[in-house]
């Protein structure tokens, strides 16, 4: 029947602090509830739907990993899980209350229950023994005191030891009184005086009763023998010691010193100091009492946040018979120190945060605790500076970690970020947790180029497939957002068009010409490159390709004038030392070095008549003709370009004196030496001059022929000459006909060495008989080098 009463006190209760439960995460339950027992709707009191707490995984976190309360996702409603016992659970604590964390996600959240026990009158009152034996003397005053042993009940408040009753008796009454920490005491009162002589020993119960419903009660039998003599007790300076002590005394360090003094003499007031039996196996072991000094030292480790006030019940005895007892109590409270750092608690790691996480995003919730108190006890938490993230606290010891910058992953990849605890106790004290933060990477980086412009040289006459040249881009990303791919892009520019011309890897990079190419036709072409990544979106970026075609070797020196195999006829007034006999032009489709030519003459019938400029071409006489000279001189001029290797042409010039080139001496002399000789001369240069005549307008008259056969209009004639390089010969070209004419002077049958398969055309007017000098010219400025049309000679 009480057990049922019991519960529906209980229930009772419970229905009464229902709407405080639900109003707030705090509840209130009794101990000893069954399991399963409703404790309280925990999903309403948050606020949180069913489908809420599976959505966003509501769970219960305990940090020693008791489940003693869990959650019934299908209801929200929370309920005990296992069997509490509020004695095992806090002991003496005057309050007992349980704290469970709730986690929820998206977003993370912490939220902290509260669980009150509340104590059930579950234990009985209990003696530490069954029998008490005490030795009163006879001569021991009416009125004298005589300190019991405590009861010790498991319960607390009004369920803890609340009276003492004894049995009934003329000599002994009980009296009570409650110590420093609000406990009862029972001390046996001698209300009327002893006499051995009549009652030797008393035989007497002790009852503690407890103050819960129903009342429980413990007892004990206590015997009392009256004894003979020593009839003073030692008494104590003070009844009650006070002493402050720092909570981190080092052991022997001494703490305070008790004196007692006892009225009688000899052996009946030689007084020794002992702890009395209610004081605790575990606190007499943290300080030493000294029976014969009465210092009391530190022994053990004293630890303000275990217990803030220790109480030592001192007895002194004398060394009468029987033993008097003083009794005097010492109250030493600690004083905290600050030897607890601040503790870190970090519900989520590892951490990863995506590069393009926006400010203010959660990315973590520290709790920041210490064990200490007041100041000692009070937590601030600090990042280091110049890093994206920060703490915004959110309750008196929890922090949420946020980002409060821009990230960017491919400048920090991650972070190591060190999160400083600092309480405010002197010497402070702090603690450092370093947490790891690794960036995850987006697309948000173009390729780039390492140059924006390359400049790529290429040989003419180049082997057509060969790569080239390489271009490259970097893309800080990571993974598909770092592959990169090359594309080949149409210019704007037509002449500069890579279209047909070149092609790009599009894994490597690499530029491959697709054809040869001729310097004398293309000397520049422009190609655009693009680089494109593989994110999400993917991103482009270009870059331009100068393609320089360079200069080769490859086109021996043209003679313009004068043809090969030409006869020059020399005027007496030119046959002064250093005059201009005549020029020979030339010229090179290369450029540069490979077209800067010198001249020099090889072969001639005598080397001191004639020189050639090395530069110019002009050939000049040296001297003065003699009358042993030959008439007839024949000069073969090699024209050399400066290339590597070097190539060359030749011509052969024929050259002869007209008139008397030798009139000067003749003048001195005044007669030839030698008629005879001086007539055939005459004679033969009558001869040369009539043939060179008639040469000469043979040639006009076939020219004029030809051209009129081909163009009413126009006199042309197109001739194709292929070039070819002797092998034996280190100085010259030949040119050979493959066309349907040659290409000849009208004074002379001198062919022109050209370039293998360049075409020319050669256009005379009317007048051209009458030039001395001839120059070439591309008839169609659009055909490419390789293709020279001779046009229109002029003076």
């Amino acid at each position: 029947m009480a057990i049922r009463l019991n519960r529906l006190f209980y229930f009772v209760f419970l229905t009464c602090v229902s709407d405080l439960i639900f109003a707030q995460t705090h509840y209130v339950i009794p101990e000893e509830m069954e399991r399963g027992a409703f404790v309280g709707n925990i999903a309403e009191d948050l606020g949180l739907t069913i489908g809420e707490m599976s959505f966003r995984k509501f769970r219960l976190v305990s940090e020693d990993g008791k489940q003693l309360f869990k959650v019934n996702i299908g209801n929200g409603i929370l309920v005990v899980n296992e069997r509490i016992d509020r004695e095992i659970l806090c002991g003496r604590s005057a309050s007992c209350s349980v704290s469970q964390d709730i986690a929820v996600e998206n977003p993370l959240e912490m939220h902290r229950v509260d669980v009150e026990i509340l104590d059930v009158n579950d234990n009985s009152p209990r003696f530490p023994k069954m029998k008490y034996a005490l030795q009163i003397s006879e001569l021991t005053t009416a009125g004298a005191l005589f300190p019991l042993e405590k009861a010790h009940d498991a319960d607390v408040g009004t369920n803890a030891v609340s009276n003492y009753e004894i049995s009934t008796n003329k000599h002994f009454g009980l009296k009570t009184r409650i110590r420093s920490d609000g406990s009862k005491i029972a001390e046996l009162v001698l209300e009327n005086p002893l006499d051995r002589e009549q009652h030797s020993s008393f035989q007497m119960i002790l009852t503690a009763v407890d103050g819960g419903t129903p009342r429980r009660s413990g007892t004990a039998e206590i015997v009392i023998t009256v004894l003979d003599g020593n009839d003073n007790a030692p008494i104590f300076d003070h009844q009650i010691y006070r002493i402050n002590a720092l909570e981190n005394l080092p052991k022997g360090t001494l703490i305070m010193r008790i004196n007692a003094v006892d009225l009688d003499q000899g052996t009946n007031g030689e007084v020794k100091y002992y702890f009395s039996n209610h004081v605790s196996r575990s606190v007499s072991e943290l300080f030493n009492l000294n029976p014969v000094t009465g210092q009391i030292r530190v022994e053990g480790p004293l630890d303000y946040e275990e217990e803030k006030v220790y109480q030592l019940d001192i007895e002194a005895v004398d060394n009468g018979t029987p033993a008097l007892i003083g009794r005097a109590e010492v109250l030493v409270e600690l004083l905290d120190v600050n030897d607890n750092a601040p503790e870190l608690k970090i519900n989520s790691l590892p951490i990863e945060v995506r590069e393009d996480a926006a400010r203010g995003t959660v990315i973590a919730i520290i709790d920041a605790m210490d064990r200490d108190s007041g100041e000692n006890g009070q937590v601030q938490c600090q990042l280091p500076p110049n890093i994206p993230f920060k703490l915004q606290k959110s309750s008196n010891r929890q922090y949420n970690f946020v980002v409060s910058d821009s990230l960017n992953r491919e400048i920090s990849p991650s972070y190591n970020v060190s999160i400083s605890a600092r309480d405010a106790g002197s010497p402070s004290l702090s603690t450092n947790k370093i947490i790891h933060i690794s960036i995850s990477d987006i697309n948000d980086n173009a390729p780039q180029f390492t140059q924006p412009l390359y400049n790529v040289f290429l040989m003419e006459n180049n082997a057509p497939g060969a790569s080239i040249f390489a271009v490259t881009a970097l893309d800080p990303d990571l993974g598909k957002n770092s592959e990169i791919s090359y594309f080949l892009l149409d210019s704007f520019i037509p002449e500069s068009s890579a279209s047909g011309h070149f092609s790009v890897n599009s894994e490597s990079g690499c530029i491959y010409a697709l054809g040869s190419f001729d310097y004398e036709v293309q000397k520049k072409i422009k190609i655009k490159v693009q680089a494109r990544d593989d994110g999400t979106p993917s991103l482009t970026s270009t870059a331009l390709v100068n393609v320089i075609i360079l200069d080769q070797n490859d086109n021996a020196p043209v003679i313009l004038s004068p043809s090969n195999n030409s006869s020059i006829v020399i005027a007496s007034n030119s046959a002064l030392p250093g005059s201009l006999v005549t020029k020979v032009i030339a010229t090179d489709a290369d450029s540069g070095q490979n077209a800067r030519l010198s001249y020099q003459i090889i072969e001639a019938t005598d080397h001191r008549i004639f020189s050639v400029g090395f530069t110019s071409g002009e050939i000049r006489i040296t001297r003065n003709f003699r009358e042993q000279d030959a008439l007839r001189q024949t000069l073969i001029v090699l024209v050399k370009d400066n290339g590597q290797p070097s190539l060359s042409s030749t011509v052969s010039i024929l050259l002869s004196g007209q008139g008397n080139i030798t009139e000067n001496t003749f003048e001195q002399k005044r007669q030839p030496k030698n008629p005879e000789l001086f007539s055939d001369l005459n004679f033969l240069l009558i001869i040369i001059l009539s043939s060179t005549s008639g040469i000469f307008l043979f040639i006009i008259v076939f020219l004029v022929a030809v051209k009129c056969k081909q163009d009413r209009n126009t006199c042309c004639y197109t001739s194709r000459i292929r070039c070819y390089r002797q092998r034996n010969s280190a100085d010259a070209s030949q040119c050979r006909d493959v066309g349907k004419a040659s290409l000849s002077y009208l004074d002379s049958a001198q062919t022109l060495p050209v370039r293998a398969s360049y075409n020319y055309t050669v256009c005379l007017s009317p007048e051209s008989s009458k030039s001395d000098f001839l120059f070439l010219k591309p008839c169609d400025p659009t055909l490419p080098l390789d293709d020279i049309n001779i046009g229109d000679m002029e003076k």
